[in-house]
């Protein structure tokens, strides 16, 4: 009989009946003769929401405005707090994860995760952002660390936004989230239920088509045990520095380095304190129809006593047909990461893809981003604004046969390590985003992954993954 795991998720509204334009008459006059704000749409990480839009009379209200925007100064329409919150609840059904290989049946669960936040701006300058998670798994057999949070603190920053010369100085300490690029290696980690946060310094210099980052960070780790319980050490680190310029309006390049140290760290071939030297590099744009996304990762250092010599490039590129019915793009993935092909050189050659987000592949997890070549076609469909739908097909080989088949994020299958069979399996995906309104959304996600005899030998076999997702953002 299954076990339900019991959640309560309460929302309390206090309104506010304070008058804007009381507050500030000389916002009147401006409004007569230009046009008002946009407000601003829910976004991906909530702090970058400025809703002081709402000082603006004209700017269209909805039900609890007054808690979006609670003006905090009489002279300064960017002094304010505002509350918000998300929730998201995945259905998932996987009838064999990580193929099959230990597990006797299915798993259908849900995942369940509500965050709220605090805002608080102080004339543009000063930003102190609080924001909490609860986070359950009603249903799911084996829980694993990226499942559930009761409650914890998820965010809790303080950032400074000051000029400097000609250019502008951003600071935040504090625990927060952060994100380079497509997400392939450091990401926020949002297709699991427990985001991934980081107790961080942060320091960002923009001037021109330049941006100057430099970072440290001790990534946090869900524990669970209690609530609040979330915590970081210098047993796991991450830090480095970046560069990016703006080659043109749709066109940038990003350069950087960044050091991972994590203690007692495993691999099939080595153990170890870790320490690995990183160089990344990306290359994005758009122009004519066209997109592209390629970026490449080394990784230096070592574990124990062994050298650490691995390598990985992900490329995604494709062709909008602008004045066709549906706006069709044609697109194509090819991705690759090393695996180690010695297990007694003394030298690990398996690549840390350190901090993933599960999108980028697929939800199924059956993907990982260690010693795999993989290549997906796909085809996207809009049939109407608010309606994506993509179909994409992918094939997948070990880089070397010396190392295990990996799923999400860097698990090795038993028994595949040193044994023969380089392709390891064929995967179809169908992913359907619908925009409900401004605020919510629905999401469809299944794949069939097709397990060739690597697999089969190990005793997996094919695997089947429906997800059915539904966001909402206030």
């Amino acid at each position: 009989m299954r076990s339900q795991t019991p959640r309560a998720h309460l929302a309390i509204a206090v309104l506010l009946g304070v008058p804007f334009c009381a507050l500030w008459p000389a916002l009147a006059d401006d409004a007569a003769t230009s046009e008002p704000p946009q407000r601003p749409s829910i976004q991906f990480n909530r702090w970058h929401e400025d809703w002081s839009v709402l000082a603006n009379p004209r700017v269209s209200h909805d039900a609890f405005d007054d808690l979006k925007y609670i003006p905090l100064s009489s002279d300064d329409p960017k002094t304010y707090l505002s509350l918000g919150a998300n929730l998201r609840e995945r259905f998932e059904a996987n009838d064999a994860a990580g193929f099959g290989i230990g597990r006797a049946r299915s798993d259908d669960y849900v995942i369940s995760r509500l965050e709220a936040h605090a805002d608080l701006r102080i004339a543009s300058q000063v930003q102190i952002f609080t924001q909490f998670v609860s986070a359950f798994a009603p249903w799911k057999t084996l829980i694993a660390p990226v499942d559930r949070d009761r409650f914890d603190l998820e965010q809790a920053f303080v950032a400074l936004t000051e000029p400097v010369g000609d250019g502008t100085l951003k600071l935040r300490i504090g625990r927060q989230q952060f994100a380079f690029d497509l997400q392939r290696f450091v990401s926020v980690r949002d297709g699991p239920n427990v985001r991934q946060s980081y107790d961080a310094a942060w320091a960002d210099y923009e001037i021109g088509p330049w941006r100057l980052i430099s970072f440290y960070s001790q990534p946090v780790q869900n524990r669970d045990l209690r609530a609040l319980d979330d915590y970081s050490s210098g047993q796991l680190t991450y830090g480095g520095a970046r560069i990016e310029r703006q080659l043109s309006e749709t066109s940038s390049v990003a350069l950087y380095y960044s050091r991972f140290n994590q203690d007692n760290a495993r691999f099939v071939a080595a153990a170890g304190n870790e320490l690995r030297n990183i160089v990344d590099a990306r290359y994005s744009g758009t122009g004519g129809g066209f997109d592209w996304d390629a970026e490449a990762m080394y990784q230096t250092g070592r574990i124990g006593n062994q050298k650490i010599d691995a390598w990985a490039f992900g490329t995604i590129g494709g062709y909008t047909f602008p004045n066709v019915a549906m706006s069709p793009r044609i697109g194509l993935q090819f991705d690759g990461a090393s695996g180690d092909d010695n297990p007694h050189d003394h030298t690990l050659g398996t690549f840390n893809p350190l901090f993933p987000n599960g999108y980028y592949l697929t939800l199924a997890g059956y993907t990982g981003y260690v010693n795999f070549i993989h290549l997906k076609p796909s085809v996207t469909i809009h049939p109407t604004s608010a309606l994506k739908i993509v179909f994409a097909a992918a094939a997948q080989w070990r880089e070397t046969t010396a190392d295990a088949v990996y799923t999400q994020p860097n698990l090795p299958i038993a028994g595949t390590a040193g044994h023969p069979g380089r392709y390891t399996g064929t995967y179809g995906q169908i992913r359907v985003d619908y925009a409900m309104t401004s605020y919510s959304s629905v999401a469809l996600e299944v794949v069939h992954f097709a397990a060739a005899d690597a697999i089969r030998r190990a005793g997996g076999h094919d695997s089947n993954y429906v997800g059915l997702e539904y966001k909402w953002g206030w």
